[in-house]
């Protein structure tokens, strides 16, 4: 069993600090870290804790998985690893949607502007 946990639905309110000291009456912590918008600076509203054990790790997730904090029923359970290929943001250019790759466009092909006739 891994001893990464993903926590979500975090208020914005929540630091690393604050999520360090919820997770460490079940064991030492290794790390805990809310995840911030580059842009803005504000919380992303969720966040990885690290467990020095695995025993530390599942203890933590049974006791505050659902519990509310300030209003908000946090998710906690363990992390998945990332996925590959996600987020690359470039649709077209990868997949070979251009002008070149078609017979009819440029010039030199025939007409104004290229076009058959």
């Amino acid at each position: 069993m891994s001893s990464r946990i993903y926590v979500g639905n975090l208020p914005y309110s929540v630091t690393d600090s604050t999520l360090e000291s919820n997770f460490a009456e079940f064991g030492s912590v290794s790390s805990a870290k809310v995840m911030m918008d580059r842009e803005t600076g504000r919380s992303k509203g969720f966040g990885f804790v690290e467990m020095a054990s695995a025993e530390f790790a599942e203890a933590a997730i049974k006791a505050l998985d659902g519990r509310s904090v300030d209003g908000r029923s946090i998710t906690v359970n363990l992390a998945r690893p990332r996925e590959e290929g996600r987020g690359s943001g470039r649709s077209g250019a990868d997949v070979g949607f251009k002008a070149s790759n078609r017979s009819d466009v440029g010039y030199g092909n025939g007409g104004f502007g290229g076009g058959r006739y």
